[in-house]
């Protein structure tokens, strides 16, 4: 007879890797944008008990039951607890599944060579969607995206995306530091982006396993990410311009 704490453990297991997958978004038009994009794979569509009915709710309703997709009904305050964000959630909440989601310690026991691009807050929605999307379009094996200090997976950002985020693996890191130093003690080499050095981006030899991390928007890598950089590389730029949006930094590594 099979131990039964051995099966409770694997089925917790399997519970946290699916809702590790999940996320939530909020907000009438975001939720039913999403409800009728029949590509996004949804878990759960949550509602306040105390919505007065109105077409547009009753069109997300319709949608759930047709695409056999649970619904659930909340007082106010537990909705907040679901939307995080009682002021603007207008009564809705959705969750939405990243298939491709993982943590890094199983991205790093499946894959034996990568690329990864490490975002070090980014907070410009738009910048993260486009992101995923050359990342998801050319030679990135997966997407570190911290928990805190960043931009989120957002309706927008799906958007600008155009859908390629349910392609691309994504690992969520609760402590960014943290996941670097694992990354880096698996012998990944580690790369941020410097327009002080003279080394190009295309001159460099990349071993098997590369992480190149990306900065935010105006003030670049944090000095404790710098700190456990391997090297940095640069894109030189000319006529006096000084860098590229990160999207487009982005972009170019993904493709090189």
């Amino acid at each position: 007879m099979q131990d039964k704490n051995l099966v409770d453990s694997k089925e917790y297991l399997a519970k946290k890797s699916f809702f590790d997958k999940i996320i939530t978004i909020y907000g009438r038009n975001a939720v039913l944008e999403v409800l009728e994009d029949e590509v996004i794979q949804i878990h759960k569509l949550h509602l306040a008990d105390s919505n007065k009915t109105v077409a547009q709710l009753d069109r997300m309703v319709a949608i759930a039951e047709k695409r056999n997709i649970a619904i659930a009904y909340h007082n106010k305050k537990a909705l907040s607890r679901i939307s995080k964000n009682a002021k603007q959630d207008q009564g809705v909440a959705l969750d939405i599944v990243l298939e491709y989601a993982l943590s890094e310690d199983e991205f790093l026991e499946q894959h034996k060579s990568f690329r990864v691009l490490a975002l070090d807050g980014i907070h410009n929605p738009q910048n993260l969607g486009m992101i995923i999307r050359s990342s998801a379009g050319g030679d990135i094996d997966a997407l570190i995206l911290p928990s805190k200090n960043s931009a989120q997976i957002t309706p927008l950002v799906i958007k600008a995306s155009a859908g390629t985020l349910f392609k691309l693996p994504i690992i969520k890191s609760k402590n960014f530091h943290k996941t670097l130093e694992k990354f880096k003690s698996n012998n990944s080499k580690l790369f941020t982006l410097s327009s002080h050095v003279t080394k190009s981006y295309k001159d460099e030899v990349y071993p098997n396993k590369t992480v190149f991390i990306l900065g935010n928007e105006s003030e670049g890598v944090s000095p404790e990410v710098e700190k456990l950089s391997d090297a940095s590389i640069s894109i030189p730029m000319r006529r006096g311009v000084e860098s590229l949006n990160v999207a487009v930094t982005a972009s170019l590594l993904a493709f090189l």
